[in-house]
């Protein structure tokens, strides 16, 4: 909750500063369109937020540290090969690499890519298919068409309405960066 707390404070700076602009300068319908984007927006990146980190957290809790405890290397191998990269690549001499050993290799490879992404996509599920992200996307749609029959939607405004969440988070990240550097 304290890493939303900064990012919530731009959020609503900036809504205010669009509100005070749209009350100033506009009209009530831009006040509107501006603020039911805003609000679906909001709606839909907290709602993936939140069903990301349920996500990693499933993640993290299923972990299986024994299999990674197994395979524990020595000192000099943390070293020279930090990311452990060559551990499971066996040496085949030169000589005995073939068009045909090399299409094998290939082939492997490429199943074993096929595996982890599917099994990385069925893990993943979860995250995208949240039911608080389709109610955000929901509320989004159900308000854009809302304006639109109407009669009272504004390109321009809903899309500044929309581009709140975005900018706030860049400024915030921004901001953010420059706090911890100093």
């Amino acid at each position: 909750m304290n890493k939303i707390l900064p990012f919530a404070k731009v959020f609503i700076i900036v809504d205010l500063c669009l509100i005070l602009y749209c009350l100033v300068f506009q009209n009530n319908i831009w006040l509107l369109n501006t603020q039911v984007a805003f609000l679906g927006s909001l709606f839909v990146t907290l709602a993936s937020f939140f069903s990301y980190k349920r996500n990693v957290q499933n993640r993290l809790s299923n972990l299986d540290l024994s299999k990674q405890l197994k395979d524990e290397r020595d000192k000099i191998d943390e070293i020279d090969d930090p990311f452990d990269l060559y551990s499971e690549n066996e040496e085949i001499p030169e000589e005995e690499l073939t068009a045909q050993k090399i299409k094998e290799i290939i082939k492997e490879e490429k199943t074993k890519v096929k595996r982890d992404s599917f099994k990385n996509a069925v893990f993943s599920a979860g995250g995208f298919v949240s039911i608080y992200r389709i109610l955000g996307y929901a509320t989004l749609v159900l308000g854009f068409f809302a304006l639109n029959n109407n009669k009272i939607l504004l390109p321009i405004p809903f899309l500044i309405g929309l581009a709140i969440v975005p900018i706030s988070v860049l400024i915030s990240k921004i901001t953010l960066k420059s706090g911890e550097d100093q």
